[in-house]
């Protein structure tokens, strides 16, 4: 199968884009993983499909697959590529777009400067809802609000636990340098207490409106950024008062800003987008 594609990244978080408006396109898990192989394939965290519009009152439908060929709810920064891509490539003059995800409808915008704006929707809080199961464990209150402890190969990580569509686990560090993110990242995502495995977030509050930031992404490791990953740990600092307003969060990839206006409002995220180079690959058939 000789398949095109384009190579883009959000702040470092690199995706290979297929654009499935024209013609379907149904790939294996074998042939995502091998599409994200940055030996054999092309190289991304994950692969983003763009297709119709599954509804009149909608532009496009937007899949997410992680480099691992699992299928997710939500990523941000791949939104933030989403809209530059069909913007870029012509397949609408909007700048504002309504797109349908897994996990629900967003709206990106992309702004006079090349950044896009996504209404990356509604935290969820409800644990079983995340789907984080919390029976038999005791929490503790952190200030505002409440932290869960994950036992970890005989350590407790006490973590803020959310969803930004997709579910987040988010700890409070004094270093992201020197945080345990490629020790514990694994046992966190893959810990029995989240059915849908979760993302870790690694934050480090630098001021009330400054944080420094490392994700281990579910069925990808750690990226350079997370766009869900960066939402969460604001949302997690503001709920528990150690932020306020507007914040940057600085990835290793790049800054994102985040904002939300209170409790049950909307998150909107703000970042870059760019175009790495378009290509084809021949993919064999993989089941």
């Amino acid at each position: 199968m000789q398949l095109a594609f384009t190579k883009m990244h959000g702040a470092g978080n690199d995706f290979v884009v297929l654009d499935a408006t024209r013609a379907p396109i149904s790939l294996s898990a074998a042939q995502l993983r091998l599409l994200a192989d940055r030996h054999f394939g092309v190289g991304a965290d994950q692969i983003l499909l763009v297709e119709p519009s599954p509804a009149p009152d909608v532009d496009f439908r937007y899949r997410i697959f992680n480099a691992d060929g699992g299928e997710v709810e939500q990523c941000g920064n791949g939104a933030r590529c989403f809209v530059a891509y069909v913007h870029g490539k012509g397949l609408t003059a909007k700048r504002r777009i309504r797109v349908q995800t897994l996990s629900g409808l967003i709206e990106p915008e992309l702004q006079a400067d090349g950044r896009v704006t996504v209404d990356m929707g509604t935290p969820i809080f409800d644990l079983p809802r995340v789907p984080f199961d919390a029976s038999g464990l005791t929490s503790r209150q952190t200030d505002h609000w409440e932290q869960w402890p994950l036992i970890l190969n005989g350590a407790t990580d006490w973590v803020s636990v959310l969803s930004m569509g997709n579910p987040h686990a988010v700890q409070r560090v004094s270093d992201v340098d020197t945080a345990p993110v490629h020790q514990h990242g694994p046992l966190i995502e893959h810990h029995p207490r989240f059915a849908r495995r979760v993302n870790a977030g690694f934050m480090q509050i630098v001021d009330a409106q400054h944080i420094r930031l490392r994700v281990w992404e579910r069925g990808a490791g750690e990226t350079l950024a997370c766009g869900t990953g960066a939402c969460a740990a604001v949302v997690a600092g503001l709920r528990h008062g150690w932020l306020r307003g507007t914040v940057d969060v600085q990835t290793h990839g790049g800054l994102l800003t985040i904002s939300c206006a209170g409790a049950g409002q909307p998150v909107h995220m703000t970042g870059p987008a760019a175009f790495v180079f378009d290509g084809t690959i021949d993919l064999p058939d993989l089941p």
